[in-house]
């Protein structure tokens, strides 16, 4: 692959790609490229900057329906019509609407649609998206716009997924957050501190192994612990079920990236996150 870039692709991009590559590591079951040369790579479809070009390649003949539902257009389109020929998926009332999507992700949404014709609307737990549906190609700038004004939903989504098992951010406010917390059995966090927040866990399922700088202490359903600001830590699960917890996050920067990692079972480096 990195020769096709050479070839097709020369320049800054293939550059970028290859050090991507190098400055890579295994992470459990695939290969995690290094984040930082891989963001400068240009925003480019692999099929234009190295598939069209290429001539080494062999094709098989398909027979049948396609589409690569690349736009929420393309979703609306292979889904169940009404007569009106709006589209719905999860709690979802359409009054009077026709040639529309209407779609909530999230069972605590009730997305109410009045009286549209040729919109998509798509109701996620930590944003809304709302557009004309011949514009629906452009939700690339939606994106942009999101990211150039620092908001998170640009960069990750409410449930983030990592080797001990997942968190869900519930509440992000002006220096505080909340967040659900599930940790998989025998699964463990890093040891790590924090520069810019303390940290609240309540235990609402299982029993946590917390380490707090030289203590290590059980904790059990409806019990809790406090991390100070800067104080060495570890969450771990002991037990054979899932261990979930909520966590209150207080301080004047909430990032993921403000970590200091000093052991990891997962062997992951200063600029993961999680």
């Amino acid at each position: 692959m990195i020769a096709a870039f050479e070839q097709h692709a020369p320049g800054a991009m293939v550059t970028h790609v290859r050090e991507a590559v190098e400055q890579g590591s295994p992470d459990l079951g695939f290969f995690r490229l290094a984040e930082k040369p891989w963001s400068e790579v240009q925003d480019i479809s692999i099929d234009y900057a190295v598939m069209e070009k290429a001539e080494n390649l062999s094709a098989v003949p398909f027979h049948g329906s396609w589409s690569d539902l690349g736009s929420w257009t393309a979703v609306r389109e292979q889904s169940g019509l009404d007569p009106d020929g709006v589209a719905t998926s999860g709690e979802v009332t359409a009054i009077d609407c026709k040639n529309s999507l209407l779609r909530s992700e999230h069972p605590d949404l009730e997305l109410v649609g009045l009286g549209l014709d040729g919109i998509v609307a798509i109701a996620m737990p930590d944003a809304v998206l709302v557009a004309d549906a011949s514009r629906t190609q452009d939700v690339k700038l939606a994106v942009r716009s999101l990211a150039a004004k620092g908001a998170r939903q640009a960069e990750s989504l409410p449930i983030d997924y990592r080797p001990w098992g997942h968190f869900e951010t519930l509440v992000l406010g002006d220096r505080f957050q909340v967040k659900r917390i599930v940790v998989k059995p025998r699964a463990s966090l890093s040891l790590q501190s924090h520069h810019h927040r303390s940290e609240h866990w309540i235990v609402v399922q299982g029993t946590a192994k917390v380490t707090i700088d030289d203590k290590v202490k059980l904790v059990t359903e409806n019990e809790s612990v406090y991390i100070p600001l800067g104080a060495i830590h570890r969450m771990e699960n002991p037990g054979k079920v899932d261990m979930v917890l909520i966590e209150v996050q207080t301080g004047s920067y909430l990032g993921e990236d403000d970590i200091i990692r000093y052991e990891d079972v997962y062997s992951r480096g200063q600029g993961a996150k999680g």
